[in-house]
């Protein structure tokens, strides 16, 4: 992982760190609606490997539910931090690869990407790291 700065800030590394936890908590919540949404700005904009854009927190958690109800219940991801670039002291763009399983019983190979990139804008809120901006990019 390489970090990429803007403009220097003495707690980059700090930042850093809790820039890596807030990924990881996107990841152990991705099932999760509640946990999951309290990741995310108020006015998060999502677009999904399929390129469903959802504005808003609220937005969010209607297609989350809506999409654990089907197939994507069973699609997991699992995303690495490739570079962290600060905008500023209290914003930064985060890319990602992001590996892609279904783990549908019926799930044909090839059906969607097993690998994407993940691009995330988070902004420090306070004292908390939130996402306010994700965007998946299948590799095809």
């Amino acid at each position: 992982m390489t970090t990429t700065e803007s403009t220097q800030t003495p707690d980059t590394a700090t930042a850093e760190a809790e820039i890596h936890r807030l990924v990881a908590a996107a990841i152990e919540h991705q099932s999760n609606v509640e946990p999951f949404l309290a990741l995310h700005t108020g006015d998060i904009v999502l677009v999904n490997l399929a390129g469903r854009r959802v504005i808003g927190k609220a937005a969010l958690g209607t297609a989350m539910t809506e999409g654990l109800k089907t197939r994507k219940a069973k699609v997991m991801t699992h995303s690495e931090v490739v570079d962290i670039t600060f905008i500023d002291s209290d914003t930064a763009v985060v890319s990602c690869l992001k590996h892609i399983t279904d783990e549908n019983r019926d799930a044909q190979q090839g059906s969607i990407p097993a690998e994407a990139n993940l691009t995330y804008v988070v902004k420090r809120e306070g004292a908390t790291w939130l996402i306010a901006l994700a965007q998946t990019t299948p590799i095809l």
